[in-house]
């Protein structure tokens, strides 16, 4: 061993004494972080506590090597050597020292946050710097100042002197420099390759297509774990760009009464501090003395499903008879759409029942708001399950789903014996023969969500496909680039979606949860492409191509008869809507209403919103579509089935242009209010 540690460049050797220095000092925070903060109340269960440390090592390593990345990049140079260079020496300790300083500082700042507000140091702390000498008197008046000051200043001293003593133990004499001098070019290439990979590596925290991301610490609805496992510096760091919005607590409150007659809202009122109850139970099990249903529920999200694509559309191409055959045999909601485009944005509006209004990249990725109260948790006696071909890790999903749905089996990426067939992961075919057979040997009620991938660009069909034919241009009447799609690949794709999804529900009729389960299909989303001379005009010339998707039910023990819904429909309404239909009681706390409860029929919208350029909101009625800035400027309204939709009619139509902008005003504000008060209830 001794020999190994002798033969290890200075260099590395003074970077893996001083990360093993700042690793064991991180644990011991954590430990102290635990001990101080844990409730012996409601304890974490071992097996979570473990996991938190281990992770919480993973996130330390992650910032321990950051902070050490300059010294690895210069300290090659002769000048800058840590080890045999004067200069080099002094500079390193003094930037190792800074670190020091700034660790402990920030972990310090963090203990009094969540002593103070049970969370951790985040950007929205930034805001006591408005006021300064406000700030500074609570902090006089509230800590031992003085006290934890003279133990700062002791810990930082004590921890810079052992790192001192630590690599002055290092050996600068020569030796180590002519003993590398003298090797040949490959083993010196050699050791820059296993550097670079050896970083890489740890930087990654995991082996995984994705790294390490704060949204791995949210594992479990525990949310001490999640606490406990989080480094502040990264979990900070990871807050500065989501802290720029969030809401106007006097917009919302005048936008409350209409909100109460929008949303249903049995008791309406706002306590003293200004907070606004949205709060709507729905409790089924008074219905002629009967219990909550233990229907299952199998939620399938299908990968770019736009509408116009489908044959539900009357698209002449017919590439999705299996969807098209379900459609008729249950719920077809056929003016369905999504807020926006993207899939993770998707994932976020289904769960939460809120749009994904999210400035910076998406809300899953915005720590200061992953937990959220979700209707999926209404399913109490229902084992959840979640199978995607893919990594979890994606957009930070995991984070939203394990930190809010208690004892979610997640399937993903290294949970299935299917070969990856591209960067999606498995195949959609094989997605849905795994997901099966997990869910023929469950023996309790359950709710699982498929979220399929595969059609996506490489557009991959693979050799083991059931028997799927794809088509070839001489099997076409027509040309593809005239009903939505760009090329026969997307087609076949597209096709080969709706062919696993027939195989699905063939092998599902063969087990014994298919007759008491109720199979939810939507798509994620649609595309901004053109649509075909099969579809109003009007969707393209507005982009509601790319919001535009089936919404389909299907249940032979729930659903009795066929039937087409024409009415506007959105997102957040599919949650509320399979409660319903299962009869679950439930209690909503955000937009999402049932879309049968014939109440709501006179008061149905669809709020979109499109994030590039500046954002542009927008709410959709049967015949007209309001547009505006969030500020209320820009605004336009459209008639869906005048002679040209692009003309603006607000002139026109004043009285309906002001009733869609009070609304549209009222439900933008509501959602940034309750987007960061939607905590998971009891």
């Amino acid at each position: 061993m001794m020999s190994f540690i002798n033969r290890l460049p200075r260099l590395h050797l003074y970077v893996l004494i001083t990360l093993c220095l700042f690793l064991v000092i991180q644990t011991g925070l954590r430990l102290i972080f635990w001990l101080k903060f844990n409730n012996p109340d409601d304890p974490v269960a071992n097996g979570d506590l473990l996991w938190s440390f281990y992770l919480g090592m993973k996130f330390d390593l992650q910032a321990s090597l950051g902070t050490l990345l300059p010294l690895l990049i210069l300290g090659w140079i002769k000048p800058l050597h840590p080890v045999y260079s004067r200069f080099g020496k002094r500079l390193w300790a003094v930037y190792i020292s800074l670190a020091f300083i700034v660790m402990y500082l920030v972990y310090i700042t963090d203990a009094g946050h969540y002593a103070y507000l049970e969370q951790r140091l985040n950007a929205t702390a930034l805001r006591f710097l408005e006021n300064p000498l406000i700030s500074a008197n609570m902090i006089w008046q509230t800590y031992p100042v003085i006290s934890g000051s003279i133990i700062f200043i002791l810990v930082n001293a004590a921890s810079i002197i052992l790192f001192l003593k630590l690599t002055g133990l290092i050996d600068n004499s020569n030796a180590d420099s002519a003993y590398w001098s003298n090797r040949r070019w490959y083993m010196k290439t050699a050791l820059v390759l296993v550097t670079i990979f050896a970083v890489f590596f740890a930087l990654m925290a995991k082996i995984s297509w994705y790294p390490l991301r704060w949204s791995d610490a949210f594992f479990s609805t525990h949310a001490y774990s999640a606490q406990l496992a989080s480094n502040p510096v990264i979990y900070f760091s990871n807050t500065l760009k989501n802290v720029a919005e969030t809401y106007d607590l006097e917009a919302a409150q005048q936008a409350y009464p209409l909100m109460t007659d929008y949303l249903g809202i049995q008791q309406p009122q706002q306590s003293e501090d200004g907070a606004l109850n949205y709060d709507r139970y729905h409790d089924f099990s008074r219905d002629e003395g009967m219990a909550d249903s233990k229907t299952n529920v199998i939620v399938v999200i299908l990968e770019s499903f736009a509408s116009y694509k489908t044959s539900l559309s009357g698209n002449p191409l017919q590439p999705t008879p299996n969807i098209e055959k379900l459609a008729n045999e249950g719920y077809f909601f056929n003016n369905f759409f999504t807020p926006s485009t993207g899939t993770a944005r998707s994932i976020w509006t289904f769960i939460t029942g809120l749009p994904d209004i999210e400035k910076n990249k998406t809300s899953s990725r915005n720590p200061l708001i992953v937990d959220q109260h979700t209707i999926m948790n209404a399913f109490e006696e229902h084992k959840k399950l979640y199978f995607l071909g893919g990594s979890a890790s994606w957009a930070n999903i995991r984070g939203l789903l394990s930190s809010n749905i208690p004892s979610l089996r997640l399937f993903e990426e290294g949970s299935y014996d299917s070969p990856d067939i591209d960067v999606w992961g498995i195949s959609d075919l094989s997605l849905f023969r795994e997901a099966n057979a997990v869910l023929k040997q469950e023996t309790e009620p359950f709710f699982a969500i498929i979220q399929t991938s595969g059609n996506h660009r490489p557009y991959t069909i693979p050799d083991d496909n059931e028997g799927f034919v794809t088509w070839t241009e001489q099997d076409l009447q027509y040309e593809v680039q005239k009903y939505g799609f760009q090329s026969l690949q997307e087609l076949n794709s597209f096709r080969f979606m709706d062919h696993s999804v027939g195989h699905f529900m063939k092998i599902a009729e063969k087990q014994p949860y298919f007759e008491n389960t109720l199979f939810v299909f939507f798509g994620d989303h649609g595309i901004h492409a053109p649509t075909g001379a099969h579809i109003p005009a009007y969707e393209a010339q507005l982009k509601l191509q790319g919001l535009r998707v089936p919404l389909v039910f299907y249940g032979k023990s729930v659903i009795s008869s066929s039937r087409v819904f024409d009415t506007i429909a959105g997102e957040v309404d599919v949650l509320p809507t399979i409660a319903a239909l299962t009869r679950t009681s439930y209690l909503n706390t955000t937009l999402g209403r049932d879309l049968t409860d014939a109440a709501f029929d006179e008061n149905r919208y669809a709020f979109t919103i499109e994030h590039g350029g500046g954002r542009t909101i927008g709410l959709l009625s049967d015949d007209y579509y309001l547009l505006m800035r969030p500020d209320g400027s820009s605004k336009r309204l459209h008639h869906l089935n005048g002679d040209d939709s692009r003309t603006d009619v607000s002139a026109k139509e004043v009285d309906v242009a002001d009733l869609m902008t009070r609304k549209l005003t009222a439900i933008w504000n509501t959602v940034l209010y309750m987007r960061e008060n939607n905590k998971p209830q009891e």
